[in-house]
């Protein structure tokens, strides 16, 4: 019914002013292709303007090209695809509507990867988001959906047995002692504060139906509707970085035949894999990163061309927003769709272990010419 008012109103009247604007969704949405789409709504009614919000809101970002968009339950991506997918195309590297997603959670498929050298790479992390068929996601869902959603997360991780057993601790129940110590294991999410996430609609009711669940070890771990419905984390200290893919495919593996047993499945189809929230984690979701001491080669010149040319992107450990401290960076896989899950690891994996031997060269004195590598 918020969508029929505005029709009240020509599209120039309602057309929202981008010419601040950069990101993707600004660089696609035109005043025809708003008016052809603004009447539209998907079944559960999420419309353009909710879509296109946080875009609007946010006009760009001082470290990245952000998306500009957000999608509020699976239709989304069917609906408004004339506006999704160019954005789709344009940050995924050109992915084509006809292009064909590829799933590979085979981490015997993965070659190395657990001799990434530990006086370098300090800690090794693999994670990603699912969505739940049928719900609508963070941005779009009722209280009772989100709700929903935790219960139906608790019920399941509660199942998990050896290595993978745990426990689930409620936002709105957690004890301070509770919140300090899972803080202190860098695993708390707190209440957004990012614009982004803000004008998405993301923290409505907040800390309502929000947890986090990790396994007795702390090397596995699940959010529950924070961004996504779940964000699914494999983490530890070193450079084992195959470890922690293992874990990392046979926990969400698991959790994934766990839902389907209690007749929910997750969002997935054959083009752009899984659905999530943000366009920018399509495919697969997953993002494997290390930590790593790259104190000589991110002074390099060609520090910025090397990554490139690696497929690899650097933050700092502290988020996309951080800088690096002591010259330790956040290194992980750029793509997230039209690579499967282990294609991205061994991007990573071969991608550091270069870094590594770049970085001991510079300290040796040496220079990285007989190193750089060729395109990926």
């Amino acid at each position: 019914m918020h969508n029929q008012l505005k029709m009240k109103f020509s599209s120039e009247q309602e057309y929202p002013d981008l010419s601040q604007h950069n990101n993707h969704m600004a660089k696609v949405l035109t005043p025809d292709l708003y008016e052809s789409l603004r009447d539209k709504e998907t079944p559960s009614g999420f419309t353009l303007d909710d879509l296109i919000q946080t875009g609007v809101d946010n006009p760009g970002h001082p470290f990245i090209m952000t998306v500009g968009c957000v999608a509020g339950d699976e239709e989304t991506y069917e609906v408004f695809k004339e506006l999704l997918d160019p954005v789709i195309e344009d940050r995924h590297g050109g992915y084509q509507p006809s292009d064909k997603h590829k799933t590979d959670l085979n981490a015997d498929n993965l070659q190395g990867g657990d001799d990434l050298d530990p006086d370098y790479v300090l800690s090794s992390r693999v994670r990603t988001g699912r969505s739940v068929r049928g719900f609508c996601l963070p941005p779009h869902c009722s209280r009772g959906e989100r709700r929903a959603i935790e219960d139906l997360s608790i019920e399941s991780l509660d199942l998990l047995e050896g290595d993978l057993k745990g426990t689930y601790y409620a936002l709105k129940n957690m004890t301070e002692e509770e919140q300090q110590q899972l803080i202190d294991d860098h695993f708390l999410f707190d209440k957004p504060v990012s614009p982004l996430l803000l004008a998405s609609g993301m923290a409505r009711d907040w800390p309502d139906g929000r947890g986090i669940w990790h396994n007795d070890n702390k090397t596995f771990l699940v959010w529950v509707n924070e961004e996504d419905h779940l964000r699914v984390i494999s983490m530890q200290r070193g450079g084992n970085l195959r470890e922690v893919f293992q874990r990392f495919c046979c926990g969400l593996t698991q959790i994934e035949d766990l839902f389907k047993e209690r007749g929910h499945e997750f969002m997935w189809n054959e083009h752009l894999g899984y659905v999530l929230t943000c366009p920018s984690n399509l495919g697969t979701g997953l993002r494997a990163g290390v930590h790593v001491k790259l104190a000589h080669v991110s002074r390099h010149e060609k520090f910025g061309e090397i990554l490139k040319r690696l497929r690899l992107q650097k933050r700092g450990t502290g988020g996309v927003d951080t800088a690096a401290v002591g010259g330790v960076f956040d290194i992980s896989n750029a793509d997230r769709l039209g690579f499967s899950e282990v294609e991205l690891v061994q991007l990573v994996v071969d991608g550091v272990q270069l870094l590594v031997q770049m970085e001991k060269q510079l300290e040796a004195g040496g220079e990285l010419d007989d190193l750089m590598p060729e395109q990926k």
